[in-house]
């Protein structure tokens, strides 16, 4: 058995199934959406009692990852990528008080 399926199944054994971020309940039949997540981010550190993961579902793992990420990204320096069209730079309010004095 490889190590990430005996600490899945320990995981597994010791907490309810349940995400523990959307508290998104698993069944037999869904259970494989439901991840082991590890809280220092360290993939070795698998003590017995279980104290190093929580169980999160694939959405909320993923999540939680990209947070991390993004984190990082800002402790780096480095600007997140932009997902959508840079921000408007156009003032519609720019000269209003000249135009307004103007109608007077």
């Amino acid at each position: 058995m490889k190590q990430d399926d005996s600490y899945r199944e320990l995981a597994l054994k010791l907490y309810p199934w349940i995400c523990g971020r959307c508290a998104r309940e698993f069944t037999h039949k869904n259970l494989r959406e439901l991840t082991v997540h590890h809280r220092d981010g360290n993939h070795q550190s698998n003590p017995p009692d279980g104290s190093n993961w929580e169980l999160l579902c694939v959405y909320c793992h993923d999540n939680e990852h990209q947070k991390l990420l993004e984190a990082a990204q800002r402790g780096a320096g480095v600007a997140a990528p932009s997902s959508g069209p840079p921000p408007a730079t156009h003032s519609p309010f720019a000269n209003l008080r000249d135009r307004l004095e103007k109608k007077k």
